[in-house]
């Protein structure tokens, strides 16, 4: 797994160990990033169910202003930083080892951007969708990873679905905040 462009371009990310763990393969973060590409720079940015932090990292190294990011796991948290550490992009971030409703009932920041990519099959995605468009800025975009034939809501939360695109047995739709 790499940074695909930006300051960072071409660095090896640390990944998580273990069979449970799917990072986004390098053809959907491609995809994802062409969809957003004009509206990454200055932007204030939310990976939940960080993982590695790979995309939150990719959103840092092609300019967004900042990125917040939230896991559950320990481990997870741990190879986050290493990661931010490795790209330099540290200083631009937050990391929190929290449950990812709580980080988003607790929180007062705003964000442009969210990434939600949690574990499939758990029901984390729709709850996550049901509490992240009070997190939103006004026409913010929220970038959802699923499995494809997964029905999400046309219209959770002040979110309004734009558009699903499928790759594979991976599916991403797009919502922007009305």
């Amino acid at each position: 797994m790499r940074v695909i462009t930006g300051s960072a371009r071409g660095m090896t990310l640390k990944t998580l160990e273990g069979r449970d763990v799917r990072p986004t393969t390098d053809k959907v973060k491609e995809a994802v990033f062409s969809i957003i590409q004009f509206e990454i720079e200055g932007r204030r940015v939310l990976d939940l169910f960080a993982g590695s932090g790979q995309l939150g990292i990719e959103a840092l190294s092609r300019g967004a202003q900042s990125a917040v990011f939230v896991d559950a796991d320990k481990n997870a948290i741990k190879v986050v930083k290493e990661n931010l550490a490795k790209t330099r992009l540290d200083s631009q971030a937050s990391v929190f080892q929290t449950d990812s409703a709580a980080f988003l009932t607790m929180t007062d920041r705003v964000f442009d951007i969210a990434f939600l990519d949690p574990p499939y099959g758990t029901g984390l995605l729709q709850k996550a969708l049901d509490k992240v468009g009070d997190r939103m800025a006004q026409g913010g975009l929220v970038i959802c990873e699923h499995p494809f034939g997964e029905t999400l809501a046309d219209e959770p939360n002040g979110l309004t679905k734009q558009k699903e695109y499928k790759y594979g047995k991976t599916a991403v739709t797009v919502y922007r905040k009305d």
